[in-house]
């Protein structure tokens, strides 16, 4: 399948999530050099189209436009037309009137990027850096590549952290992803693609952050995080932030108390402690430390939150790369 747009990871088949996966172990190769920046797309204009608030995900971008040598428009909702009322199809008329090769979109509703995609409005490549709590791929290639770094896929153990093997993916890997699903586009994105890559992911939360409809998730569900620590012994733990935004929007009530969450599914030193050695702990962030994960544990040795980060400038580069590139549109 030829993709066009980055919307859902479920779009992405296991072939070309190695493909991304892959040039972006590339891509972080060529920035462990004294020059960072590649000349591969001068000339083109990438906008990062933001109408929630974000940090990592938005500056990332920009990094990775910026290391490939095009030019980069940051566009906020906040102090926008869209104050005044604009549409999101004025708005995307407007940036292609601009010039605009490829267009980065985070927005508060489930499909946006899609609908801004195929609904003719625009014609150039689409990435989608998080649509409500529907899909996130970008974050969770990012999870993928990191995981593929800490385990070997083919002793089925822990790996250096070294970068992976071409083609390497994560058949065998256990992955344990805990916390608030229901509010979670980076959990659904890392079932998609934990499972396509081998991996055998197991979601652990309460009742009430969990959605509904889960029976066909590839996936296992679980209520008890010290009864799965045990029995999985995960090579790799995700914890998820508690998106307190959302709770309130919808009228609270998930959980009796930050307190109560914490003791019964937060990250802290005890649990750490009855990982496996080798596992590593990851976090999509912002982290809530001391809710769903304590400080010792997001600064512990085996922690990869930074590595994330790191990791997610690389993935994009690869994928503005290969939508934009001339040379390496292959998707």
């Amino acid at each position: 399948m030829s993709l066009s747009h980055l919307i859902s990871i479920r779009d992405v088949t296991r072939e070309e999530a190695i493909l991304i996966l892959d040039t972006a172990e590339q891509m972080a190769a060529t920035q462990r050099h004294g020059v960072k920046k590649l000349p591969t797309l001068q000339g083109k204009t990438v906008v990062n189209l933001f109408f929630e608030d974000s940090t990592r995900t938005r500056i990332s971008f920009e990094t990775a436009a910026k290391r490939l040598s095009a030019d980069v428009i940051n566009f906020s909702a906040k102090g926008s037309s869209l104050s005044k009322g604009e549409s999101l199809k004025d708005t995307a008329q407007t940036i292609m009137a601009m010039g605009a090769d490829a267009v980065v979109v985070r927005h508060s509703a489930c499909g946006a990027a899609h609908l801004l995609a195929h609904a003719g409005w625009i014609d150039v490549p689409v990435l989608n850096a998080g649509d409500g709590t529907h899909q996130h791929p970008t974050q969770a290639l990012l999870d993928a590549m990191t995981l593929r770094r800490w385990y070997n896929s083919a002793t089925h153990s822990g790996d250096d952290g070294a970068p992976a093997a071409p083609g390497s993916d994560l058949d065998g890997a256990k992955l344990v992803i805990v916390g608030d699903v229901l509010h979670s586009r980076v959990a659904r994105s890392n079932v998609d693609l934990a499972t396509t890559l081998g991996a055998q992911v197991t979601l652990v939360a309460p009742p009430t952050l969990l959605p509904i409809g889960m029976e066909d998730w590839p996936c296992q569900v679980r209520y008890d995080l010290d009864e799965t620590i045990a029995e999985v012994q995960p090579d790799a733990i995700m914890m998820l932030r508690v998106q307190r935004e959302r709770m309130s929007a919808a009228g609270g009530g998930f959980f009796p108390s930050p307190q109560e969450y914490s003791r019964q599914y937060g990250l802290d030193a005890t649990r750490r402690a009855a990982l496996p050695e080798h596992a590593i702990i990851m976090h999509p962030g912002p982290m809530n430390r001391g809710l769903e994960i304590t400080a010792q544990a997001a600064d512990d040795p085996r922690s990869r939150v930074v590595e994330q980060v790191a990791n997610g400038v690389s993935v994009r580069m690869a994928c503005l790369y290969l939508l934009l590139a001339d040379e390496g549109n292959q998707l």
